[in-house]
């Protein structure tokens, strides 16, 4: 069953920093000073509604701390854009990188908020000019603003597309080479990876098989959790949030697709770890 109750906040995310970051993270605090792993992604590794996210799932099996890097609206230009963070990740035994969507990213036709990854501040003039007559003024989110170009004529919007997975491809690229650990890219949909498709739908957004493939290439594993239809179907059972949050929380992967994920992603971070451990002694 799922735990309502009326308050603005059900769970004590116990937010934290690390070091100097600008970015707030969910706690309780992981001591960075020893081994550890880190989880760099969104709102899904961060858990919102979910008691036990799977960040945390994997710790407890593991026994070893697992630095939950995972930040709301936050994409690689808040992470790289973020030294302390980085720092944390270049540090790690093994690092665990969530797929990002590739709309919340500055790319050569509109800028993005540099921790808010979500929130759109400015369009180039090179869009303004694909889409004369648009008022970006009316955006303050990237998702709106892509379903309305979306909405305008599938071929302006063909461009864009083609702009934003340069901009991931790239961006991804200059992250994954500043891990120098152990790296695994984890896939975390209600689908698997597909062939290219122009529409701004789903998450994560624009990205497709032939991108994932070649961005696991600069990665030790690539693994894939695709939500099953169980978990689909228990819906928000086991989450916990206010009542008028029920909306938001059933757009969110629930508590059986979290313990999915950390059952993928065990036996792959399990190795990686036992195998540092041995090439350090």
């Amino acid at each position: 069953m799922a735990y309502v109750y009326p308050g603005e906040e059900s769970l004590d995310y116990l937010p934290c920093r690390y070091g100097r970051s600008r970015l707030m993270f969910r706690g309780p605090r992981r001591d960075v000073s020893g081994r550890y792993a880190v989880v760099l992604g969104g709102i899904e590794a961060y858990g919102r509604y979910i008691p036990r996210p799977y960040p945390v799932l994997v710790e407890a099996a593991l026994g070893l701390p697992v630095v939950n890097l995972g930040c709301p609206n936050a994409g690689p230009d808040a992470w790289l854009g973020d030294p302390a963070v980085m720092e944390v990740v270049g540090r790690a035994a093994a690092v665990v990188v969530q797929v990002p969507g590739a709309a919340d990213l500055t790319n050569r036709l509109y800028a993005v908020h540099p921790r808010r990854n979500d929130r759109f501040l400015r369009a180039s003039p090179l869009l303004q000019t694909i889409y004369r007559g648009v008022d970006f003024t009316d955006f303050s989110f990237t998702r709106h603003l892509l379903q309305s170009l979306h909405a305008a004529g599938e071929a302006r919007f063909a461009l864009v597309a083609e702009e934003l997975r340069t901009a991931w491809m790239a961006r991804m690229g200059a992250l994954l080479s500043q891990v120098p650990g152990r790296k695994v890219l984890l896939w975390m949909a209600d689908h698997a990876p597909g062939p290219r498709r122009d529409v701004p739908l789903g998450e994560p957004v624009l990205v497709d098989a032939a991108m994932l493939e070649t961005a696991g290439a600069q990665a030790d594993a690539v693994v894939c959790a695709v939500t099953s239809a169980r978990a689909r179907a228990q819906g928000v059972a086991g989450m916990v949030f206010p009542a008028m949050a029920e909306p938001a929380a059933r757009g969110l992967p629930g508590v059986t697709a979290h313990e999915e994920v950390a059952a993928a992603l065990l036996p792959v971070l399990g190795e990686m770890l036992r195998d540092g451990k041995k090439g350090a002694a």
